[in-house]
């Protein structure tokens, strides 16, 4: 078997994406790829005819694992935070993937069509109506998004031997702003004093998220 038959969609797929998490999606090329596995380019054409459809299979492969559990007979409240545990997860593990997500019609893949089908039954549960369903899915998503995308201490451009006096430095920066003007800023200026408990932030984050469906669902007729 030569290595061209032995690649899979799956392979290609997970090459990719190590690609973009640690080069960024402009990485990304059939070219690249292929030398990556060691096939020519075209061994590649017989999965995806183009790098549009390359990225529709790494969304489709990374996605594959977000669904909900309709035979475990929990809560729809339980297992929609489930859902949106796993996305944040999976964007944690692969930071490539909000960008992705945002280029490419995540709704052409069969794994992001489940993942929005097993929400809108989930909130049908809840009492929403579909449209409805639809818009709060698509909350839940961005919320997801939002809270891998502005999670606290420093950037990740910045060396964990240097995120000590990056921290110093953010204090020391609000602690200067005027005190007539940002009493609250400045008394923010205190956590950084210390690492940021990140487990605790984005628990929290979901509890909001999930929290802000629960009280509309308690609200409908």
């Amino acid at each position: 078997m030569t290595p061209a038959e032995r690649l899979s969609k799956a392979t290609v797929a997970e090459r990719a994406l190590r690609l973009a998490d640690e080069e960024g999606l402009e990485a990304i090329t059939i070219r690249r790829l292929a030398k990556e596995l060691g096939v020519t380019p075209m061994a590649l054409y017989w999965h995806f005819k183009n790098k549009d459809e390359l990225l529709l299979g790494v969304i489709d492969h990374v996605l594959s694992g977000v669904r909900a559990d309709r035979s475990a007979g929990d809560p729809w409240q339980k297992q929609l935070r489930a859902i949106v545990e796993t996305v944040i997860g999976v964007m944690r593990a692969h930071p490539c993937l909000p960008d992705l997500l945002h280029s490419a019609d995540k709704t052409r893949t069969n794994s992001f069509t489940r993942a929005t089908n097993d929400t809108l039954a989930l909130l049908a549960d809840a009492g929403f109506g579909v449209e409805e369903a639809y818009w709060i899915a698509t909350y839940l998503l961005h919320g997801a998004m939002g809270l891998v995308a502005t999670r606290p201490d420093c950037p990740a451009s910045v060396p964990p031997e240097d995120a000590a006096e990056w921290r110093r430095q953010r204090r020391v920066q609000l602690e200067c702003l005027p005190a007539d003007q940002f009493p609250m800023m400045i008394e923010f200026a205190k956590t950084y004093q210390r690492a940021p408990d990140v487990e605790r932030y984005f628990a929290f984050g979901v509890d909001l998220l999930i929290s802000a469906v629960e009280a509309m669902a308690g609200r409908r007729p």
